[in-house]
Formats: C-alpha cells, sequence, structure tokens
C-alpha cells in the first residue's frame, strides 16, 4: 500500500564574506520534487570573534517530505499505518543565537533556539488497531535555551549543562493545543573526567530528565523526573587495555 518512487533532483549554493572579526554566510537549496514540487530553503548566518567571545546566530527555512518512518511507528508498527494520503510537506523556520565565553580553564556558553513547522506529521488512531498519518492543524512551535560550563585543568575537565525547552502542539484528536509529548521541560547533566596520556581516564556522569507528557500509555499522563548515573574507567597496561562501564 506504499509508493515512494520519488526523484529529488536539488542544487546547493553558498557564498561568505568576512569584515575583520565578523563573517557573514548565505546558503540557498532548492529542490524539485517529484510529489511535492519546488522548494526553496534558503538561510542566513553570522559568526563574530572579538577577543574572548564568540557569537554565532543563523535563521533559514526548510523543508522535509512526509514518510511513513516516524517515531511513532517504531511502537505502533507498519502493519498498522494506513497508506500515506494527500499529506504536505512540512515546512519549517529556525532561529538560533549561540554565544561563547572562554577565559583561561573556563568555557561558557549560551544557546537560545526557536521553530515553527507547519503541516507537521501526526500519528492519529482510526481505530483499535490502525493509525494514519495526518498534517497537523496549526503550529508545532518549539523556544528553548542552553546552558554550559565547562572547566579544564591539565587533565581533568568538568561540564555542566542545563536545557529548558517549552514545545506545543496541537492533540490530533481535541484540536486543541498541549505540550510536545515525550519532550522534557528540564534536563541537565554533569560530567566529571580525569585522563592521563599512557596511563588511563576516569570520568563519572549524572544526567537529569524532568516531568514530559506521555502518550498512548495506560498508566499515566505524566512521566515522573529521573536521574541517570554512570561510572567508568580504563587502565591501560603496554597494549592492553582493561575498560569498566557502570550505569
Amino acid at each position: 500500500g506504499f509508493n515512494y518512487d520519488y526523484t529529488v533532483p536539488g542544487v546547493f549554493g553558498q557564498v561568505e564574506q568576512k569584515i575583520g572579526d565578523l563573517t557573514l554566510a548565505g546558503s540557498a537549496r532548492v529542490d524539485d520534487h517529484s510529489e511535492y514540487g519546488s522548494q526553496f530553503s534558503p538561510r542566513v548566518s553570522m559568526l563574530y570573534r572579538p577577543g574572548n567571545w564568540t557569537v554565532r546566530a543563523s535563521v533559514g527555512r526548510g523543508y522535509y517530505a512526509p514518510t511513513p518512518f516516524v517515531e511513532e511507528i517504531e511502537a505502533a508498527g507498519l502493519a498498522r499505518l494506513s497508506p500515506l494520503g494527500r499529506l504536505k510537506a512540512e515546512e519549517a523556520q529556525t532561529a538560533s543565537v549561540d554565544l561563547t565565553y572562554t577565559a583561561g580553564p573556563v568555557e561558557a556558553n549560551m544557546t537560545l533556539f526557536g521553530s515553527d513547522i507547519d503541516n507537521a506529521v501526526q500519528l492519529q488512531e482510526t481505530s483499535d488497531t490502525s493509525v494514519r498519518l495526518i498534517n497537523a492543524i496549526g503550529v508545532t512551535r518549539t523556544r528553548g535555551s542552553e546552558l554550559r560550563l565547562r572547566y579544564r585543568h591539565e587533565g581533568f575537565s568538568l561540564t555542566g549543562s542545563y536545557v529548558i525547552v517549552d514545545a506545543t502542539e496541537t492533540d490530533p484528536a481535541t484540536g486543541l493545543r498541549r505540550d510536545m509529548p515525550d519532550t522534557p521541560k528540564h534536563t541537565g547533566g554533569l560530567v566529571a573526567m580525569w585522563e592521563e596520556e599512557g596511563k588511563g581516564r576516569i570520568g563519572l556522569e549524572a544526567y537529569y530528565t524532568g516531568r514530559q507528557t506521555l502518550e498512548d500509555n495506560p498508566y499515566r499522563t505524566e512521566g515522573k523526573p529521573y536521574w541517570e548515573l554512570g561510572a567508568m574507567g580504563e587502565v591501560k597496561l603496554g597494549k592492553v587495555s582493561l575498560f569498566l562501564n557502570l550505569e
């Protein structure tokens, strides 16, 4: 019931201009999709490096042709999926700003990002045994920020990170806006590593995942926050290396 005999010839071009510490770049891609027509994807970006600072910014637009191989199908299975109807290609507008400051052994980074997706593909239940893919009504919107701090001294490094995401979409069952399933608002991590050339290394890591709404879960609609802890070690004995990983 599925036919993916598509042709997508495309052309890509990019131009850059450097002015002192500032680099400007523009790129564009044109695809001629046999099913979804011509698609124009432009992007403008900037890189600025004054002293200890690095500033990156970009804004662009892109397309994605629908396929049945979406994340939800991994759980539902292709046998339950109805043949694709007249789906529209997804269209995304994205923007991001990235600031990095480096001073000796310390590196700090902050990233702001956002995207708006029109015609996002969603999975909709049509009966107890079958599902279908549809285009979402309205805009699928994502806004977020990532903070990262790293300290390095000789063979030791310590990295901490925190991410906050606000992602919403239209519920295919009710038509109302909802938080994006399986997308936690808060995540974080802490990684410590010591390494000495020729001897080995030791690492400890801890990752936090906050609450997130769940979909197709018979027991709860919201996941509980949880931690993942890990430790690893490597000892080099001549040409032999011994590893230990705990999680």
